[in-house]
Formats: structure tokens, sequence, C-alpha cells
């Protein structure tokens, strides 16, 4: 995910830059779209009475009028994820929807290295309105996984600029 990020692959990269280099380009992204998505919090905390959790990244989308909740993992989607954005998109619409929002809808991101993976999660009943009016207005899995895609490809397009100048400033010295 660094690298879709275009951070250094270091170690002692801070979890607070990698998630405001998400959060901007996955906010510009939405917005670009036109489809009336409002930022809402990062790590919002939602707690149980013996626990808390924190969401990765939570928008409102004013036309469907219900909140979209993202998750940001490394690596590959693992059941474990797809039960855990179940859970979350669980207890955000127990513990903060309003009675005039929709369901809420959560999106995993995935940035692996050779592939982008976008799973979409919604409560069991609400199939069909995700079909026939969600799928209108949130982004594709498709447009989601272009869009990782088309980053990684231009971060590491810079990257190879990067070290082509490097490589020019400090040629090896000639050979006697």
């Amino acid at each position: 995910m660094l690298e879709f990020l275009g951070l250094p692959n270091a170690g002692l990269t801070q979890e607070t830059s990698l998630e405001q280099a998400l959060i901007n380009q996955l906010q510009a992204f939405l917005l670009e779209l036109g489809k009336g998505f409002a930022f809402i919090a990062r790590q919002q905390r939602i707690s149980t009475e013996s626990k808390d959790f924190y969401i990765d990244l939570v928008f409102y989308n004013y036309p469907l009028k219900c909140f979209v909740i993202f998750d940001l993992k490394r690596g590959e989607l693992t059941h474990q994820d797809v039960g855990q954005m179940d859970m979350y998109v669980r207890m955000y619409d127990d513990l903060k929807r309003g009675a005039e929002d929709g369901p809420t809808v959560g999106i995993i991101l995935c940035a692996q290295k050779d592939e982008s993976v976008v799973h979409y999660s919604m409560l069991e009943g609400h199939e069909q309105l995700f079909a026939s009016k969600y799928k209108l207005v949130l982004p594709s899995e498709e447009e989601l996984r272009a869009e990782l895609d088309r980053e990684r490809a231009a971060i590491e397009e810079r990257r190879l600029d990067q070290a082509a100048d490097e490589d020019n400033r400090h040629p090896l010295p000639a050979k006697a």
C-alpha cells in the first residue's frame, strides 16, 4: 500500500502520514465523481459496552442519504476482513445511523502489490436496495479498482523518474 500512496517503503513511515495520504486521495477521487459524497471522519470510534473499534474513513452520501464506511487493508483480502466490515456496518447502523438515513454501506479497499481488490458490504436483506439504487450513485468496484491501479502506475512512473534523475546527478566515475 505504501507504493500506492507514493510514500517511501520504510518501517519508519508513520501510520498518520499513510492515513493522511490515503484520505487525501480517496477524498479527491470521491469528490471528482460528483455524486454527493461528504467526508465525515477518519479513525471514527464506535464503542460497545466492553470494546472500542475504529473505522478508517467515513463519508456521507447525500443523494442516497446513507453513510459509506471504508476499511483500508494491506495485503490480501481475508474472510476476517469481510467479517470485520460486516460487524462495522451492523454497529454503525445500530449506533450512528439516523431514522431518515438509508442502510450503511461498507467498502474494503486492499491495495496489493499485483492487483487491487474492492469489496462492498451491506447488511443482509438490503441487497435489492443496493442493486436498484445504491449502484447508480456509488463508484463501482471497477471504478475504485481502476483508480487504485491508475495511481499505482503513476507512483511507479514517478519513482522511475526520480531514480533516473538521481543517476544523472551522481554519475559513476569513469574507469581509468
